[in-house]
């Protein structure tokens, strides 16, 4: 077996994910109950990278489960422009794995001057992040040292899931969200699978990550994944976005990555997985639905069907698994990617 650092903390998932259950789920109650005498009506979330990518998670979870729209922050305009922003009726929250980056911590900063409440979700409680805002939410991931980032994203994911459901005082959400790691352990089961599917993959120098709902989030960060390790251009699309226009990129052996579990929009994402066929795509898709199964050339089945809403948590670990593959197929050090640092600062 391939060993890594990186493949050690694709395994670790699990493990983060009750810890951080059983250490915040207690504190978290009690700061949606703190939040809940605050006027607040929307949030925004300042986060870059992987970050990021778990705020476009939030932006689907929050706004289905409390109604609220979510803004992703622009730093730039904090940092570069000397902008002032009115956060008036907002919740802001920073995402950071290291909390050290200045323009995220810009933003919290700016924000609780003006008296919206902040949230810092960080790996280190003592960073920068944490201490620019009002409540701290520590991921409890350890020490991540693989410079992509895996157990700090799915930690992210799990952490926002408890701050929306403990706001909405969902305890059945809450009850069910302590059954996903278990069903991450049975996701690392892929771990062959996705190692014959990067060994078909082996050579390609684009490919197409595409999802919908709550895994566009998802289809994003493998692109960054595959993007930080293989060095293959990969472009992450809504599946509604991909048919405006970029569906015209498909064309005969392009490498398609389809995320796409049981839900509200699985019907779309099984008509979009025919129609990449028959346009000749290889298509690879990371599911549980039986008919987008059928339709793939290259099928990655999810062994548990978990609630739509936590799905993002376990099905990112098959297209991690493929990233690691990938890299080792393209001959390239998954612990070693080029022109990386693990903490990477802007301002």
């Amino acid at each position: 077996m391939i060993t890594s650092t990186l493949l050690e903390e694709i395994y670790e998932q699990p493990t983060t994910l009750r810890r951080l259950i059983d250490a915040e789920m207690e504190p978290m109650i009690r700061l949606a109950q703190a939040l809940h005498a605050r006027d607040f009506r929307y949030v925004v979330i300042a986060a870059r990278g992987t970050s990021d990518n778990a705020a476009r998670y939030a932006q689907y979870l929050i706004g289905a489960t409390l109604g609220m729209p979510v803004a992703l922050a622009t730093p730039s305009l904090h940092t570069r422009y000397g902008v002032h922003l009115r956060f008036d009726g907002a919740l802001v929250i920073g995402i950071s794995q290291s909390g050290a980056s200045p323009d995220i911590c810009a933003v919290v900063s700016d924000a609780r001057r003006s008296g919206a409440p902040t949230i810092a979700i960080t790996n280190h409680p003592e960073s920068p992040l944490a201490q620019a805002a009002e409540f701290v939410v520590p991921i409890h991931a350890g020490i991540e040292r693989s410079i992509a980032a895996t157990k700090t994203y799915t930690a992210q994911l799990a952490a926002l899931a408890m701050l929306t459901l403990s706001l909405a005082n969902d305890t059945a959400g809450l009850a069910m969200l302590a059954t996903i790691p278990d069903a991450m352990e049975a996701t690392l089961a892929l771990d062959e699978r996705m190692r014959e599917i990067a060994g078909e993959m082996a050579g390609a120098t684009a490919a197409i990550t595409i999802g919908r709902g709550y895994h566009y989030a998802t289809a994003w960060e493998i692109a960054l994944k595959l993007k930080e390790l293989t060095r293959i251009v990969a472009e992450p699309y809504s599946a509604a976005d991909f048919q405006h226009g970029p569906i015209a990129l498909v064309h005969e052996g392009i490498p398609i990555v389809l995320i796409a579990t049981q839900g509200a929009v699985a019907d779309d994402l099984a008509a979009l997985a025919l129609r990449l066929r028959n346009l000749g795509a290889h298509l690879t898709a990371i599911s549980d639905v039986s008919v987008i199964l059928e339709t793939a050339d290259r099928p990655a089945s999810l062994p548990v069907s978990v609630e739509e809403r936590f799905a993002p948590m376990t099905a990112v670990i098959a297209g991690q698994l493929l990233a690691f593959h990938l890299t080792h197929a393209q001959g390239l050090d998954p612990d070693r990617p080029h022109g990386l640092r693990k903490v990477t600062e802007t301002r």
